[in-house]
């Protein structure tokens, strides 16, 4: 029997950082697969036919075969486990330890900068207000883990390029494509990773209007 082809549900606005993280990882790997977009302006992730995909109601979700998995994070490791021809984590167990420290804590953590510099800035062009204090705070922790992340110059994180270093990239593109402070070193180091053709993939798809 031929495996089906896998499928991966996204935002139609293609503007979720994790969305952009999962198909990143699948296209590294040369894999095919359908991308299916969901209007969450619409809720068509609460319809029952996606809720029974993906407990979360979130995008991404990834179908393989009749294996359904949402959260951009286990999806990664799940596809390197399956496919682990074209690595997108560092095979060292210590450099992967880091790698998914960095994913974990860029998903969990720095919120007013995600609240204050929403990826309509990324994607879309948007222009926000200036940073609140606390989004001041949190820029300069995520400045400040950056540079001692990429401390003696190297140009990915862990000596070669994994999904982490998009990840990281899309998180300081919330601050460099607004135009707000951050040291050349930095802005050298995202726009080098924006230039990967997965990820201008992602940036040339139809984005409707807001």
């Amino acid at each position: 029997m031929t495996a089906s082809r896998p499928r991966l549900y996204v935002d139609a606005q293609f503007t979720s950082p994790y969305a952009l993280s999962v198909f990143v990882v699948l296209r590294e790997k040369g894999i095919d697969f359908d991308l299916l977009p969901l209007d969450l302006d619409t809720a068509q992730n609460r319809e029952p036919a996606y809720a029974r995909l993906s407990q979360t109601q979130r995008v991404p979700t990834l179908v393989l075969d009749d294996f359904a998995l949402s959260e951009s994070s286990a999806i990664a490791e799940y596809l390197e486990q399956l496919f682990p021809h074209n690595p997108v984590y560092p095979r060292d167990p210590q450099q992967l330890a880091k790698a998914r420290q960095v994913q974990a804590w860029l998903r969990s953590d720095l919120l007013s900068i995600r609240q204050e510099r929403s990826t309509l800035v990324v994607f879309y062009g948007c222009q926000g207000e200036p940073l609140s204090p606390q989004a001041e705070a949190a820029a300069s922790k995520l400045i400040e883990a950056a540079q001692a992340l990429l401390a003696d110059g190297r140009d990915c994180l862990f000596g070669q390029w994994s999904i982490a270093d998009v990840d990281l990239a899309l998180m300081l593109n919330r601050l460099i494509l607004n135009g707000d402070p951050v040291p050349a070193r930095l802005v050298d180091y995202a726009r080098r990773q924006w230039q990967r053709p997965a990820v201008q993939e992602w940036l040339q798809l139809p984005r409707p209007a807001l």
